[in-house]
């Protein structure tokens, strides 16, 4: 398999991505290819980009193609097993798969307001009503699972899950720009940090040159 990403500083469906193929403990290569700098529209319309009309993160698997990020996480589930990413109990399952899919299609405030950015703090971020409220969902969300289901392990469910790949970028994003958390979310957001594959992931984006004006903050 080949899983093309986006810069890893930047690119937060580029980690969920890579985050499902390391969950799937299949082998794979990975190309980082840099969004929106001058070579960009050369690159995004070349033959292993065009299927996803540019998308990243985009997977081959042989000659079959998959892009975005769930996507990417259904298609491995079903080649290695449902049990690597979503909990076998039916009611945890459930909200695992709603915890996604909102993560998938909402917090478009925070999105915007909160680029992912690895490498600089931004403290003194001031995030407006709609990006807190955003927050606050999020940490309903993770209270809830938490609480339900996390049992003995770290993550959302207990194990590292689907759930988690989706929510990692998220927690890079509140330690980039300095949200408070609560005691149960600061627990789980350094369990997330101090993953392997997450420290793996963090130590090549900030090995990157590029840098994108238009997902810098002024400080």
């Amino acid at each position: 398999m080949k899983l093309i990403i986006g810069n890893k500083k930047y690119s937060s469906w580029s980690l969920r991505g890579w985050l499902a193929c390391k969950q799937s403990g299949l082998s794979f290569t990975e190309e980082v290819v840099s969004l929106h700098d001058k070579d960009w529209e050369v690159r995004k319309v070349q033959s292993d980009l065009i299927p996803s009309a540019g998308k990243v993160p985009t997977l081959w698997d042989g000659e079959t193609v998959v892009w975005d990020s769930l996507a990417i996480i259904d298609w491995l589930a079903d080649k290695v097993g449902h049990e690597r990413f979503w909990p076998k109990d039916p009611v945890a399952n459930a909200m695992a798969r709603s915890l996604c899919a909102e993560m998938h299609s909402g917090f478009q405030s925070l999105r915007a307001q909160c680029p992912m950015n690895i490498g600089p703090s931004h403290v003194d971020f001031k995030p407006d009503e709609a990006c807190k409220q955003d927050a606050l969902r999020i940490i309903s969300l993770w209270a809830e699972a938490r609480s339900r289901f996390g049992g003995n392990g770290p993550y959302l469910f207990g194990t590292f899950s689907a759930a988690d790949i989706m929510y990692a970028p998220i927690v890079s994003r509140f330690h980039t720009y300095g949200f408070t958390l609560p005691g149960f979310a600061a627990a789980y957001s350094d369990a997330i940090i101090q993953h392997s594959w997450i420290e793996e992931w963090v130590t090549a984006a900030q090995r990157e040159k590029w840098v994108l004006k238009r997902f810098e903050i002024e400080t």
